[in-house]
């Protein structure tokens, strides 16, 4: 299919955000996240996520080195056709430096699109004026909150959650449990603890105290704004928390109550019209919680590349392939039951992908890096065209992915059962790796 087709099928945020240029992917999320006081090379892994950062990337710029078979994967089930990658280029959230030396990045024929804007990389690719600050303002918990107070009255079913900083240990003695307690910057739920029982944390100075509101959903809704300031919404999801760490999103038809998704849609697009009224440019999401009676509470605003987004570049390449009504899920950290290396792990997503297809689901690899570490994971998204069938693939990866430490405890390799497929039997404990 040539680029006039594509054009013709693509949404219109797709063009909003890569101007209709080949996109370069760069995942500087380390980068980003140490601006706000984050850990940088805990994030190398979930750079890997910026290979989705469009529907349709050229080249893939990474700070770990990753494997071609993993390339090959995603090109052959997106329909990406050929993709450059650049990895290994710097860990440890050093990116921009390394950056610098490649002439894609300051081409004017490429729409370059990091995980986020931070001042290093301004440097080599300016954003426009007011980029930055809007990012240092409103990634901030309280300058969202703020916002969403501002916007809150002309949208009934949106409710704000009470919050203020905090002073001392000492006026939490007389606040009613549970709590919430943020850390003013933090992302993927990072800084953010649900205190339930006494005692109160230790250091509690400077961080905001927030009513708590007991979530029967996690809504969220992306957006872009384009270079003309117009928002064009990208769509609305259920992220899945586990705590208040973000785990993975689903999305597509049914995914939400429709009250929920109109809800989400309207707040997210004001939120949008005042960004943009502010200067910024770009990707952004709005998460929220919906309380038992279905309204919804802004929790947070994303001047990025997010997690969800992952699924909405995965959605738009799919239904440009087979038809629009994707439901994509993605899973950022499955647990492995054993520490695979390249080769053993590219034989497990084969016979995963393999099932997947049998059950009606498509699978694709998100985060392969981590697959040899300590705490091995695998971070992975499904399409199909129900939520059920989600379901049903999710649970066969998971007991395929615990499955795995089968292999170091049995001593007969051919009474281990393939990891998808195959009758069960019972398995021997996992080893410790």
């Amino acid at each position: 299919m040539g680029s006039l087709d594509r054009v013709s099928v693509e949404p219109p945020w797709v063009r909003a955000w890569t101007g209709g240029l080949p996109a370069v992917h760069v995942g500087n999320v380390a980068e980003f996240n140490a601006v706000f006081g984050g850990i940088p090379a805990v994030c190398d892994h979930y750079s890997c996520l910026a290979a989705f950062g469009s529907p349709w990337p050229a080249l893939i710029v990474l700070p770990l080195p990753v494997q071609q078979w993993w390339i090959r994967h995603l090109a052959a089930t997106l329909g990406w056709g050929e993709v450059r990658v650049r990895g290994g280029l710097a860990a440890e959230g050093q990116g921009a430096a390394a950056l610098a030396g490649l002439p894609e990045i300051v081409s004017p024929e490429v729409a370059v699109l990091p995980w986020g804007r931070t001042p290093a990389f301004d440097r080599i690719r300016p954003a426009p004026a007011g980029v930055l600050d809007c990012i240092r303002r409103f990634e901030s918990k309280r300058g969202s909150h703020e916002l969403f107070r501002e916007l809150a009255p002309d949208h009934p079913r949106i409710r704000i959650a009470a919050q203020r900083r905090v002073a001392s240990r000492r006026e939490l003695k007389a606040v009613a449990m549970p709590y919430v307690l943020k850390e003013e910057y933090g992302v993927g739920g990072a800084g953010t603890r649900v205190v339930a029982t006494p005692p109160a944390p230790r250091r509690v100075r400077g961080l905001l105290l927030e009513e708590y509101i007991e979530p029967v959903a996690n809504p969220t809704f992306d957006a872009v704004i384009a270079a003309d300031g117009q928002v064009h919404p990208v769509g609305t999801g259920a992220m899945t928390i586990d705590g208040t760490r973000y785990q993975g999103v689903t999305i597509g038809p049914g995914t939400l109550p429709t009250e929920q998704v109109q809800t989400a849609a309207a707040f997210g697009a004001a939120v949008g019209a005042a960004l943009a009224s502010r200067g910024y440019r770009g990707w952004y999401d709005v998460d929220f919680v919906a309380d038992r009676t279905g309204v919804l509470v802004p929790i947070e605003i994303n001047l990025r590349l997010t997690g969800p987004a992952v699924a909405f570049t995965i959605q738009a390449a799919l239904d440009r392939l087979h038809g629009a009504g994707h439901v994509v899920r993605t899973l950022d950290c499955l647990p492995l039951g054993a520490r695979l290396p390249s080769a053993a792990l590219r034989e497990h997503v084969t016979r995963l992908a393999a099932h997947c297809q049998e059950l009606g689901t498509i699978l694709l690899v998100t985060i392969p890096t981590a697959a040899f570490d300590p705490f091995p994971y695998l971070g992975i998204a499904l399409a199909a065209q129900t939520i059920e069938g989600l379901d049903e693939a999710e649970r066969a990866i998971r007991t395929a992915n615990e499955a795995l430490g089968a292999m170091f405890t049995l001593p007969d390799p051919e009474r281990v059962v393939s990891a998808v497929g195959g009758r069960r039997r019972r398995r021997a404990p996992l080893r410790q790796s």
